[in-house]
């Protein structure tokens, strides 16, 4: 499993998730570009695409995608490491070939 970390997320996060093989969009070289061509490009390298963009769903067509994404609450790092055990849930359902291809991570109670 491959998986892309979205510019709006903090570096940090992938830091946190060691056990998986992910870069940046940074990392890649990028930065900038919009959500359509990023999710083009990064489907034919990466499985699973991780952002803060709830936007998304209603930006893009994600029927024609071949690549899993998983939405965040926020890119705030406070959150995310309330959610970690909760984002490391959602990547291994998605790894494990999971119903859901798109999956929206709930705010933290």
């Amino acid at each position: 499993m491959t998986i892309l970390l979205n510019e709006c997320l903090p570096e940090e996060l992938k830091t946190w998730l060691p056990e998986w093989n992910m870069r940046t969009v940074r990392d890649m070289g990028w930065a900038g570009v919009k959500n359509g061509e990023l999710l083009r490009r990064a489907e034919e390298q990466f499985d699973l695409f991780i952002t803060a963009g709830k936007n998304i769903r209603f930006q893009q067509n994600l029927k024609e995608r071949r690549i899993a994404i998983l939405v965040l609450p926020s890119n705030r790092l406070t959150v995310l490491r309330a959610i970690l055990t909760d984002i490391q849930s959602g990547i291994a359902q998605m790894v494990a070939g999971g119903a859901s291809q798109y999956v929206e991570l709930p705010w933290p109670r």
